[in-house]
């Protein structure tokens, strides 16, 4: 009786420590102090590259004694143009001003500023923003939104206008410069709102003359600003088509010397436009307006070096790799989509001359040669992403070639990590490749996401901070590798065990990688782990052969309803202002404003589905396993029917990834991902199974005659040797939705050979050279 509950309760303790990690949360820092007043500086095109102590005296001094960071300037318009920075910073939210492309450079700043009263201004045009971002884009922003949560603004500049005009476009106190003695405007409202200039172009002469123009103009400002002030320093947008990372400096009493962070972002040293607004009004103590800004407030992090040259030269750096990535990841996943495309045609007709006939006439096998070159290159193409993700461990960036130097770089680890699966002793077991391949790679981006994720944020296959959409934790691409490698090694070493124990590994297995994903600390993606958590419970459900009947559907199901819902309910337990996603939507599920998130990831979904070639990947996977792998001569059923934990394993990939990217807004991305993993590796794994297809079995043990002489066939899969009881190997008594190849047929089993009739017992027998009971067998 123990022994058989022994799995039930393993499980049960595996799904109850990995809700658990996931409804831990890093606790929240102590609240900045509150200031009197509140003066938001910005210049447009403003990057760290451009502040030194020559050019830009005051800037430095300023940064010197306040915390710095790197903002992402992300708004409703890619690129982020001067006149959508500005509206996005008033309203708390990604804005833009009106629809349209931009050419190689964005447009001067061209707004209508009405003056009637001398005081403040009118902008006509303000409605009409107002209609399009309600109408038209999928943000929800309400431009004004910041001016609105207070009873009064200054603002300087056309570019300052924009941001403090309220919804019906009213600025309260508007002037068109700085005055020669700006103090008396500054204190007239607890609020003001600053247009410095423009720093635009490529030129060092001409962005060096146009920041000290700017910083003259700070100079003023800092001398004018009101008794306990904060000033928040911004490069409020882009100003041509290449987006960039751009300067961030709050100072003021409670941030002084730090790094300056939210937790929109929740990586130090980063902050969002989005977020300025949240933060003015925290630093005034006012309250939020509801459901307005998706930016949160932000604040200073300890960390940063002493030395201000050495500090900024980290968020100048930062920007550099961003813009390289956007550069070499465009063209890195296209050559990856048509090199697995041109394998997938070259596995095609290997798989139809891989089984040995077991007569006399067949059709001649393919040369050994060429079988090993392309368990090489499938090996290759499978460890590709993990191999670019390593790549992002050596600056590439810095080099004047950067393409160059991170194909190079790419190469050897790409050659490192294929050499260290094929030269394994495992690797000439059937699963060897399949478990070597996916353990590395899940150790791989598990390792990044355990250290901080630093190889992920600006990396290639992970997330840029131009985006706008992660800055920490686990992204798309990762999720989709790490899913397919935690599963199809819980598959493999499910294989290992009796048949009992298998779901209870594969929840062991499951479970910790749900943790890894889920948990605030480490992958902070609830929804990769809501994912994961229907994938692990659908492949424990089928790792012991057979069907998904409805009572294995059943406990799937609740399985992984009860992590969801435990998540859910501890989440919704926070603060609104500390909840995740999940938390976040099934509040608004309830106040009746869930369908802006629908609509925001219907059309995130769409933009993920039509642009990406992770689509293609995920697409030319599905037709190589559907019209190649599982034709009768693909071996993708027979791997399927002797080794039942591999196929659970698959078979929860595909559920979780696909949950994953609908429910995350990127489509077939994390698909695509976990394809380009997994589907390498089913085709060499179909490939040996059918090498060993025509097998004949030999006795177990000869008590007159001797041992058994060694197979001639068997040179890749090892010796052959008896089977235990109860191994799940293909030569055991058959069960009930046991799933093996060669066992006896029995309702529900799932086999290979499932229609044969069943036989009378006979002597043991040896199983087939690599075909049961796990890599060894």
């Amino acid at each position: 009786m123990v022994r058989r509950l022994a799995p039930v309760l393993m499980t049960a303790v595996v799904v109850a420590l990995a809700v658990a990690a996931l409804v831990v949360r890093p606790a929240a820092g102590a609240p900045q102090q509150t200031v009197d007043y509140v003066v938001v500086a910005g210049v447009a095109g403003l990057r760290w590259e451009d502040v030194d102590p020559t050019s830009t005296p005051t800037l430095w001094r300023m940064a010197e004694r306040g915390s710095i960071g790197s903002l992402s300037v992300r708004s409703a318009h890619q690129p982020t143009c001067p006149v959508d920075g500005w509206l996005t910073l008033g309203a708390g939210n990604f804005a833009g001003w009106e629809p349209g492309q931009v050419p190689d450079r964005c447009p001067d700043l061209d707004v209508v500023v009405e003056q009637p009263d001398g005081i403040g201004a009118n902008l006509p045009d303000q409605r009409s923003a107002v209609l399009y971002n309600r109408e038209t884009l999928r943000w929800g922003a309400i431009p004004g939104a910041l001016a609105e949560s207070v009873r009064c603004t200054v603002a300087v500049g056309p570019g300052a206008a924009v941001a403090a005009a309220r919804p019906f476009g009213r600025v309260d106190r508007y002037a068109e410069e700085l005055p020669a003695r700006p103090a008396d405007l500054l204190a007239s409202c607890v609020l003001s709102i600053v247009d410095l200039g423009v720093v635009a172009g490529e030129d060092p002469v001409v962005r060096a003359a146009a920041a000290r123009r700017a910083d003259a103009a700070l100079e003023r400002l800092l001398a004018a600003r009101p008794e306990r002030s904060l000033v928040l320093v911004a490069g409020i947008s882009d100003t041509d088509q290449s987006s960039r990372l751009h300067v961030a400096v709050a100072d003021g009493p409670g941030w002084e010397k730090g790094w300056l962070t939210s937790p929109s972002t929740g990586r130090d040293g980063y902050v969002q436009l989005v977020d300025l607004a949240p933060t003015a009004l925290a630093a005034l103590g006012r309250p939020m307006p509801e459901r307005l800004f998706i930016g949160r407030p932000a604040s200073v992090v300890e960390g940063r070096p002493d030395d201000l040259p050495t500090a900024i030269a980290m968020p100048a750096d930062a920007d550099r790799e961003a813009g390289a990535q956007q550069r070499v990841a465009s063209w890195f996943f296209g050559l990856l989509a048509a090199l697995q495309c041109l394998l997938a045609v070259a596995v095609v007709p290997l798989l139809r001359r891989a089984r040995r006939p077991a007569g006399p006439v067949g059709p001649a096998p393919a040369p050994r040669w060429v079988v090993t070159a392309v368990e090489v290159l499938l090996i290759a193409a499978a460890m590709a992403i993990p191999a670019a993700l390593v790549a992002d461990a050596v600056p590439w960036w810095r080099s004047a070639h950067a393409g160059i130097y991170f194909g190079a770089v790419i190469a050897l680890a790409l050659g490192a990590a294929t050499a260290a699966v094929r030269l394994v002793p495992a690797y000439r077991w059937t699963l060897g490749p399949m478990a070597g391949v996916a353990g590395l790679a899940a150790v791989v981006v598990g390792a990044d996401v355990v250290t901080g994720a630093r190889l992920q944020l600006n990396g290639v296959t992970g997330y840029s901070a131009l985006e706008g959409g992660r800055y920490s934790g686990l992204g798309t691409v990762g999720l989709g590798v790490f899913i397919a490698g935690v599963l199809l090694v819980a598959g493999c070493l499910a294989q290992q065990v009796r048949r009992t124990w298998r779901p209870a590994v594969v929840v062991l297995v499951g479970g910790l990688g749900v943790v890894v994903v889920g948990s605030p600390y480490l992958g902070a993606d609830p929804v990769g782990a809501v994912a994961l958590t229907a994938g692990v419970a659908i492949a424990a459900a089928i790792s012991t052969g057979g069907w998904l009947t409805l009572g294995r559907l059943a406990w799937a199901s609740m399985a992984g309803i009860a992590v969801t819902v435990g998540f859910a309910v501890l989440d919704l337990r926070r603060p609104p202002e500390e909840r995740g996603s999940l938390g976040r939507f099934l509040s608004a599920l309830g106040d009746g404003t869930s369908g802006l998130t629908v609509h925001r990831s219907s059309a995130a979904n769409l933009d993920a589905l039509a642009g990406s070639p992770l689509t293609v990947l995920a697409l030319v996977g599905a037709v190589l396993i559907w019209f190649a792998l599982l034709r009768p001569w693909g071996g993708l059923k027979r791997l399927f029917g002797i080794y039942p934990a591999v196929r659970a394993g698959m078979g929860g990939t595909a559920v979780a990834t696909v949950i994953g990217g609908l429910l995350g807004g990127s489509a077939l991305n994390v698909a695509g991902a976990a394809a380009a993993l997994t589907v390498p590796m089913a085709a060499l794994a179909a490939l040996r199974v059918l090498a060993h297809a025509a097998d004949r079995t030999q006795p177990a043990t000869r008590a007159v005659d001797g041992p058994v002489p060694p197979d001639p066939v068997a040179s890749d899969a090892g010796p052959s040797r008896p089977v235990p009881a109860g191994s799940g190997s293909a030569a055991e008594p058959a069960t009930a939705g046991s799933g093996s190849a060669a066992e006896p047929a029995t309702a529900g089993s799932g086999s290979a050979a499932g229609s044969a009739p069943e036989r009378p017992a006979g002597p043991a027998r040896a199983a087939p050279p690599g075909a049961a009971g796990g890599l060894a067998r």
